[in-house]
């Protein structure tokens, strides 16, 4: 930027005086930036340019040719669709007419700004008005482009290759760390979790990053970052920008398990009722696939819609080999997409009468549906199980006197559970069960778990990933039980479900499990002021108890090795997280102000088989000896650099030491202590003892005091 001239008035105060300047002999800086560089690193500018001055402009084709008399119709659903997006200009739409006053099938739209119109572009480009009437959306500029086009083609110069960084490399540490993100404040940190130094290590900081919040996708691969434009990912050693995807107001976004497709949504309160638009977006190229848009009431269907939509708003299916599927649940339906096409599997939906929820199996494409019951309690409640692409029901149950339904997966897809909670025929108590279902047995057998007392509540539930487990905790007053079942009956010649034990009286209300199984805590948190308690399932025995006062939040690392417990903005107090091992052993604490999020980086799947992995267990001792050596290498270097640290500030101490000595040595230093002794004390003598008194003072002190009865006149 250039400098004011120096040739300006100025004042006492060293300010320009302006109204002595003449402002028509200023030379202005080059550029339309005068001189002033952007520190926007995300405006690009060949994106805002306008060619032709109407940058603002979009040209709407393919729309319906209708005749005048709906003309004034079609011109309000334009507006509907269009202003969303951004403000249109007074008389900013319009729609060419013939000789006979029927629209020509196009229009052009005029916004406020060129982002609005940049915006509308990318968003309704491919918008489906009816069957017939798909939006070909192009920037008025493009057709300027495109009549500058030569009639002979020249072969573009290639552009130099610059490779990309490796988004897996976090996996490649040489110490087996994991990461993790936090935002607190205005900024957000990834750090490394340092075991063997008991603190994190930075690894990345940026203030702004975000405008609302981060997400980590399923793989780890990128950091996601949400802003009012739209979604951005970053990846790699240096968090690079590899990718961003348009959406004006975005507020939600969800990936696919396989990170290749970016799911994002928002609403926008527009006249008597809001509208959704979800958006879907191919992770690698950056192009938007599909769109789905209408008013809040299509989307907000089932019993999780009472008071609003409730995102996700289309569910991502579990891997398979066919794609990638994502569901979305309408009034008596459900409709599966497959991606990368984004059409309707069997170009049909699944009707399902008075369908309310609905999820998907985490390792299968497996739907979960329930349908309440109908016709006044005629017809049953109903819980299914459909395979997909098939859509071939694998398993039903019909269900009676249901007052409500919750569908959990075990992670592995191994075990379906759904706790029902059934309604006495006065309709005044309510008492709980469970529907287990063996999903990859043959035939998906399927059995009842009551509790002993049925009438307890059930507080919570939740499957071992890894394993055949589950925890319930239940009870009415403000200890409940907790209680393990096995899905595995070794006593019996056929499975059935089995209870393993139960813990009384617990100050716990959330199950946590560890990914690898095997570790639980038990957590009391909100009412509960942070109470945990690290629990061995194979030996049911408790590890360890503690408490993080007013704790949030409890998240696991990818490896089970660690958990964090955290505070978050919720409370105004005590922000920050405390990270502990598995076995509930405190490795640190980390307060920070306004703290909102903790996530720690997911790891990609393991390449190796679960018999190798079983091998690795089995011989843990062989394959963590060479880690060990390098823990202790570690912890050497920790107490080395330590006891340099110590051996440091011993130097300095004997150093400042030995200077004094000297100094009161130097017969200079005499002279100073006798030229002020004799002008405190006149007549003092230097080696003279007359201004010494020797004074003798007896002081007594009690050392104790102790009490003996009194006995026939004598003390004992």
């Amino acid at each position: 930027m250039e400098t004011i001239p120096a040739n300006l008035p100025r004042g006492e105060d060293g300010y320009v005086k302006w109204d002595q300047v003449d402002i028509d002999s200023l030379k202005l800086p080059a550029g339309d930036d005068m001189g002033i560089v952007s520190d926007d690193e995300d405006v690009n500018v060949e994106e805002v340019k306008s060619e032709s001055g109407f940058g603002n402009v979009v040209v709407v084709d393919n729309l319906p040719k209708v005749p005048s008399a709906k003309v004034e119709k079609l011109t309000t659903v334009l507006k509907k669709i269009f202003g969303q997006i951004g403000l249109i200009r007074e008389n900013g739409l319009v729609m060419p007419v013939d000789d006979t006053g029927s629209t020509k099938g196009f229009a052009f739209v005029e916004f406020h700004g060129a982002a609005e119109a940049a915006a509308a572009r990318e968003q309704t480009d491919g918008y489906k008005l009816d069957k017939a009437h798909v939006f070909k959306t192009s920037s008025f500029d493009d057709f300027a482009k495109f009549e500058r086009v030569p009639d002979v083609y020249e072969q573009p110069k290639p552009k130099p290759w610059t490779p990309k960084e490796n988004t897996q490399s976090y996996m490649l540490d040489e110490r087996g760390r994991d990461q993790y993100a936090i935002r607190f404040g205005d900024a957000t940190e990834i750090h490394w979790n340092d075991a063997q130094k008991s603190a994190p290590v930075e690894v990345y900081k940026r203030d702004f990053w975000t405008e609302s919040y981060v997400q980590w996708s399923p793989r780890g691969n990128f950091l996601a970052t949400v802003h009012r434009q739209g979604v951005a990912l970053w990846g790699g050693p240096g968090f690079t920008r590899f990718q961003k995807f348009s959406h004006n107001g975005v507020q939600f976004i969800e990936f696919s398990p396989c990170e290749r497709f970016l799911a994002s949504g928002s609403t926008h309160d527009e006249g008597r009722e809001a509208t959704v638009l979800v958006s879907f977006f191919d992770t690698r190229s950056g192009a938007k696939l599909r769109s789905f848009q209408g008013p809040i009431s299509d989307f907000a269907v089932g019993s999780g819609a009472r008071g609003g939509l409730t995102w996700p708003v289309f569910k991502w299916g579990g891997p398979s080999p066919d794609g990638a599927f994502f569901a979305r649940m309408k009034k008596d339906q459900i409709s599966v997409y497959e991606a990368p096409t984004m059409t309707l599997v069997d170009k049909k939906s699944i009707s399902l009468e008075g369908v309310v929820d609905f999820c998907w199996s985490p390792a299968d494409p497996i739907l979960s549906v329930f349908q309440p019951e109908q016709g006044g309690g005629n017809q049953p409640a109903r819980v299914s199980l459909i395979s997909l692409p098939s859509k071939k029901e694998i398993r039903s149950k019909n269900l009676f006197s249901v007052s409500d339904v919750k569908m959990y997966w075990q992670q592995s897809g191994d075990y379906f559970a759904c706790k029902v909670d059934h309604h006495t025929k006065s309709k005044k108590s309510i008492y709980s069960g469970f529907e287990l279902f063996r999903v990859k047995e043959p035939n998906c057998p399927m059995e009842v778990l009551e509790l002993p007392d049925k009438n307890q509540k059930i507080v919570a539930f939740a499957w071992e990933p890894k394993g055949h487990r589950f925890a319930v905790i239940h009870g009415d007053g403000a200890r409940p039980d907790v209680s393990f079942y096995t899905m595995i009956d070794k006593d019996s010649a056929i499975n059935k479900v089995k209870r393993i034990g139960t813990l009384k009286n617990k100050t716990a209300n959330h199950l946590f499990w560890s990914p690898q199984g095997g570790t639980i805590v038990l957590a009391g948190l909100k009412t509960m002021n942070g109470q945990f308690e690290f629990f061995n399932v194979d030996e049911m025995e408790t590890m360890a108890s503690a408490e993080h006062f007013m704790a949030t939040d409890v998240e696991w690392d990818p490896t089970g090795r660690y958990v964090t417990t955290a505070v978050t903005s919720v409370h105004q107090m005590e922000n920050g997280f405390h990270v502990w091992t598995f076995n509930g052993r405190l490795l640190y604490k980390h307060g920070r102000e306004r703290f909102y999020q903790f996530l720690w980086r997911p790891r990609a799947p393991s390449l190796l088989g679960a018999e190798k992995e079983r091998e690795i267990a089995k011989n843990l001792k062989k394959y963590s000896k060479r880690f060990e050596e390098l823990d202790d290498a570690i912890r050497n270097a920790q107490d080395s650099h330590l006891a340099a640290e110590k051996q440091g500030v011993l130097d300095e101490w004997n150093k400042w030491v030995a200077a004094k000595k000297a100094e009161m040595e130097a017969p200079a230093y005499a002279a100073k202590v006798e030229a002020l002794m004799r002008a405190r004390y006149p007549g003092w003598k230097p080696g003279g003892d007359e201004d010494v008194v020797e004074e003798q003072v007896e002081v007594e002190d009690i050392i104790s005091v102790e009490e003996e009865p009194y006995v026939g006149g004598m003390m004992m």
